[in-house]
């Protein structure tokens, strides 16, 4: 039996890295499954999911030309037609999702509705006069502590 891109076979795991686990198919050989092919959702640990000498079930999902093998889990647990999610029929509609606004006021068009657009000057004189009174605040603060001009002296 050849090992083919799509069959689904028992494994058991000999090894586990940070980046997968290693599965010892039949026939001798040896595949990986890379840790984002393990579970449907975030694995952030692999432990947490395999240990070695687990028994199980994998998909072939590519085999390449130097012999190595991907394999998948996740692939090779085969959902049911009503359990397969549907991306817009079976999730719950929130109040701030599409056409909708944040939920919370902020996005609207009300009493804090933002000012016309500005072109290229008036953002920059605007920049300028923030940053020109920051710094003033800044060395008015820095010479004050530091005893610098304007500071009691002794």
């Amino acid at each position: 039996m050849s090992i083919e891109v799509g069959s689904k076979l028992q494994g058991k795991v000999t090894g586990i890295t940070h980046f997968g686990a290693f599965v010892e198919l039949p026939e001798g050989s040896t595949g990986l499954v890379h840790i984002s092919e393990v579970a449907d959702n975030y694995v952030k640990d692999i432990n947490d999911h395999l240990k070695v000498g687990d028994q199980v079930e994998v998909k072939v999902i590519n085999v390449e030309k130097d012999g190595k093998i991907g394999l998948s889990i996740k692939k090779a647990v085969e959902k049911k037609e009503s359990e397969a999610p549907s991306s817009y029929q079976q999730r719950p509609r929130r109040n701030n999702d599409f056409r909708g606004g944040r939920g919370d006021n902020r996005g609207g068009r009300g009493t804090d509705a933002r000012p016309p657009r500005e072109n290229f000057e008036q953002k920059m004189a605007r920049f300028l006069k923030d940053s020109e009174e920051r710094m003033s605040s800044l060395k008015r603060n820095t010479e004050s502590k530091r005893g610098g001009r304007g500071g009691r002296r002794g």
